[in-house]
């Protein structure tokens, strides 16, 4: 596994922030910020992305106890509509920020772009997730928590099969929305079928 870097400055508060579900065609997005000691170590730290659900999990328990502070930012698929995916991944990550105990000296942002957050300069990190321990982190939280917010909304509305793919776009889950049509939590800007067929709806979801 890659070795990932820990602190970038000695002795200086990093934040790394992540979001997830950028992809989605359902459901909001999820970020996290996450401001771990110099001295943090985790054999199985890695990007999200990389790592199977259960080490995930045991991953978020580790970093949620020995992290300096931590915290989860979301915006709703309404907001993500109204101001686009890539603005919507910056608000999670500021409104993550918001809610940390500690202020941090600095960001570290995972990937190329990012807003600025008034009064802490910040860094981008182009794959950071699988560069830097703080990044990771972030990225372990902010997955494993959207992850089992959709579960829960599968059980309202089990037919997109969300229990599996958390929203993303996988065949069953268009085919899914062409069946049953689209649910009050799936973004409307977002190209939900392949073609953008028709969707069939019930207006009281709108």
């Amino acid at each position: 596994m890659t070795r990932l870097k820990g602190l970038l400055k000695a002795g200086r508060l990093e934040a790394g922030c992540d979001e997830a579900g950028r992809g989605c065609l359902a459901g909001p997005v999820f970020a996290a910020a996450v401001i771990l000691p110099a001295n943090f170590r985790s054999p199985l730290l890695n990007d999200s992305k990389q790592i199977s659900e259960s080490k995930r999990l045991a991953l978020r328990e580790v970093i949620e106890k020995k992290a300096l502070a931590w915290a989860i930012g979301v915006v709703d698929h309404k907001e993500i509509d109204a101001i686009n995916i890539l603005q919507a991944s910056f608000l999670a990550m500021h409104r993550a920020v918001d809610k940390l105990s500690s202020k941090p000296e600095i960001l570290l942002i995972d990937g190329n772009r990012f807003k600025p957050y008034e009064g802490i300069p910040h860094q981008c990190e182009i794959k950071g997730d699988g560069r830097i321990k703080s990044i990771a982190a972030a990225s372990i939280l902010a997955k494993t928590y959207r992850d089992e917010y959709m579960e829960k909304l599968a059980l309202e509305f089990p037919h997109y099969g969300w229990q599996k793919n958390k929203g993303y776009p996988t065949k069953l889950h268009r085919l899914a929305i062409k069946e049953h049509g689209i649910s009050p939590y799936h973004r409307k800007t977002f190209q939900l079928l392949a073609k953008q067929a028709k969707i069939p709806f019930d207006s009281a979801n709108l």
